[in-house]
């Protein structure tokens, strides 16, 4: 386990430089880091300094013309990116490379060889790079974690995930292909990490396809089946589709199923529903902000409280399968 000896000597809040001003980061991610107190957003860059201003109006720090003069901001240690997919490989490596962590969107690269590239970068540094799955960290996909390992359903046989939104507006980001656009790396990469979870990094894509909009250029839904040694998965994405965000877990004994999972709202309740042995019941859980586990993990790793490499392999692993999911769905 490798430390950044001067991240685990400081007990001074971690000043975090934003790169960009996107919806996501202003609505969600900013209010989350607001909240937690070893946390201090210290730089906001732009393109458009009025639009930085916004953001430093509310949230503090100080508002940057560029990206680069965020990264090179003496008062920032770690880099948080919410730039479109396509620019996240290359912002990623210009903070590596100037001594600060990485808590990236995802997908934190397309590719494999560009994740190891870049993990490559943090090991060298001693630095922490961490993709922003934060259902991982909600207390129910723990505790799904946590029955499936415990036999509650069973020997697992075969695990869905499915992610679809509507149609967006012609304009929207998601559909610009010079910036990484498609649904396999906006929606699709959360199922792929969704069946992860449960199956390991030993999943082979025995067939995967893509319906593409010939004029943007982009895929714009998607499935693929993918095989372990000992289950199989199933996951759907798409742009396509009316709204469905759920995985669920058959076993030999049970099933579980868990709805709205990847994105789920930060003051509404959830649940999980568990069937074993002919019954059913339902597991509720209080309203949770996923990302502010998701934050505090990032600050306990920079810190030197937990080890950075499950995130790093983490990061390999599911750039090595959206990757295949990628190339199966051409062939």
């Amino acid at each position: 386990m490798r430390q950044n000896p001067a991240s685990r000597r400081s007990a001074d809040p971690i000043g975090v430089g934003v790169l960009g001003c996107a919806d996501f980061a202003r609505r969600r991610m900013l209010p989350a880091m607001a909240g937690i107190p070893s946390l201090c957003v210290t730089a906001v860059g732009s393109r458009d300094t009025g639009k930085a201003e916004q953001v430093t109006d509310e949230f503090g720090g100080t508002p940057v013309l560029g990206y680069q003069n965020v990264v090179d901001h003496a008062d920032v240690e770690a880099v948080y990116i919410p730039l479109p997919s396509g620019l996240h490989p290359e912002w990623a490596a210009r903070a590596l490379r100037a001594g600060k962590h990485v808590l990236v969107e995802k997908p934190f690269a397309p590719t494999l060889e560009k994740a190891e590239q870049l993990t490559r970068l943090a090991d060298e540094r001693s630095l922490v790079v961490m993709e922003n799955f934060a259902f991982t960290h909600h207390s129910r996909h723990l505790a799904v974690r946590t029955m499936v390992e415990e036999g509650r359903i069973g020997v697992p046989r075969l695990i869905t995930a499915d992610f679809g939104i509507p149609p967006r507006p012609a304009a929207d980001i998601r559909y610009r292909r010079g910036l990484g656009g498609g649904a396999l790396l906006d929606v699709g990469v959360y199922t792929v990490r969704a069946v992860q979870e449960f199956c390991g990094s030993e999943l082979a894509v025995e067939g995967a396809w893509a319906g593409s909009d010939e004029e943007l250029g982009v895929d714009v839904t998607g499935q693929a089946l993918l095989a372990g040694p000992e289950l199989a998965a199933r996951i759907g994405y798409g742009f396509v589709h009316s709204y469905r965000n759920s995985y669920e877990i058959w076993g030999s004994e049970g099933h579980i199923s868990v709805g709205r999972a990847y994105t789920h709202p930060a003051d509404i309740s959830s649940c999980v529903r568990v069937e074993n042995g002919g019954r059913s019941r339902t597991l509720e859980f209080g309203p949770e902000d996923q990302l502010t586990s998701l934050l505090t993990a990032f600050v306990r790793t920079v810190r030197g409280d937990t080890d950075p490499e499950p995130y790093r392999s983490a990061v390999l692993a599911q750039a090595a399968l959206v990757e295949a999911v990628g190339l199966r769905s051409k062939c």
